[in-house]
């Protein structure tokens, strides 16, 4: 499937500000068919914004049918271009994920969806996704009630209620009070998630995954949850990964997103009857 390339500038307001973000598009055509209409994905970033690796993972999803978006989520801040993969680069991203604040990342995913669900070529049906930051980013879109499956790869900071403006880690199973973090909100949740870690990842301890999914499955969530023994963190990153690009587990990972994304976007599962499964216990 070939693919075309535009961006869009849409206004986005948040704590009284307003700024314009660009929307990276990913669209799938087909020869002959100009009304062809696809699944909607928005695909959200590690802390460098939108950079080559990242164009690259939207490229391969778009060329199985989806139209992506990917938001240059500073905007606050500074204009689309992406940020260097060396430490200045990698602390100015850092700095500027806590201090964005959650109300203008709830903005972004607003206006993306809004803008998605204009397109003509859009049957209305959306995912999320994304890795590092954009992996809690999509964690936190599924909140949205139009996002119906989202793919989460080693998403930061859930665990430990520490993205946008925080006074510290606070990684306890009780939510503080009026809480407005993601591991918070988690009930709010109407899609499916799939949750991918690698166990090396040295930013996501073994008991922030353990707290991840047991806070998935106090909420109620349908979820799937993925750790791989070798995988560190980036591990999808095909450039300046520092040494952890894993392609072998990067291509299995991509199968859970294509199932997933396939069977939810894709097939018009219509309403749900809202009846529990029972499950045969045979062998």
């Amino acid at each position: 499937m070939l693919i075309k390339e535009s961006h869009a500038d849409v206004q986005t307001t948040a704590n009284g500000k307003t700024t314009s973000m660009r929307i990276f598009l990913f669209h799938p055509t087909i020869p002959g068919y100009p009304n062809a209409r696809f699944p909607g994905v928005v695909l959200f970033s590690e802390i460098y914004q939108v950079t080559g690796p990242v164009a690259r993972f939207a490229r391969q999803i778009a060329g199985q049918g989806y139209i992506v978006a990917a938001p240059s989520s500073y905007h606050d801040f500074t204009g689309p271009e992406p940020l260097a993969y060396d430490v200045p680069g990698t602390d100015q991203g850092n700095e500027w994920k806590i201090t964005k604040t959650l109300e203008s990342y709830d903005e972004d995913v607003t206006q993306t969806v809004s803008y998605l669900l204009s397109l003509p070529t859009s049957t209305g049906r959306l995912g999320a996704t994304g890795m590092c930051l954009g992996g809690h980013l999509a964690l936190r879109a599924a909140l949205h009630p139009k996002i119906s499956s989202t793919v989460c790869y080693f998403a930061t900071d859930v665990h430990a209620r520490t993205l946008g403006p925080n006074s510290g880690a606070n990684t306890s199973s009780t939510p503080p009070p009026d809480s407005n973090h993601t591991l918070d909100l988690l009930s709010r949740i109407t899609g499916e998630v799939s949750m991918i870690f690698g166990i090396k990842d040295t930013h996501v301890s073994d008991a922030g995954r353990d707290l991840i999914r047991q806070k998935l499955r106090e909420a109620g969530v349908v979820f799937s949850f993925h750790e791989f023994a070798w995988a560190q963190h980036a591990f999808i990153r095909d450039e300046l990964s520092k040494g952890r690009y894993d392609p072998a587990i990067t291509k299995v990972c991509f199968e859970v997103l294509l199932e997933q994304f396939g069977r939810v976007l894709k097939t018009d599962l219509g309403e749900s009857d809202g009846k529990k499964q029972e499950v045969e216990h045979v062998c």
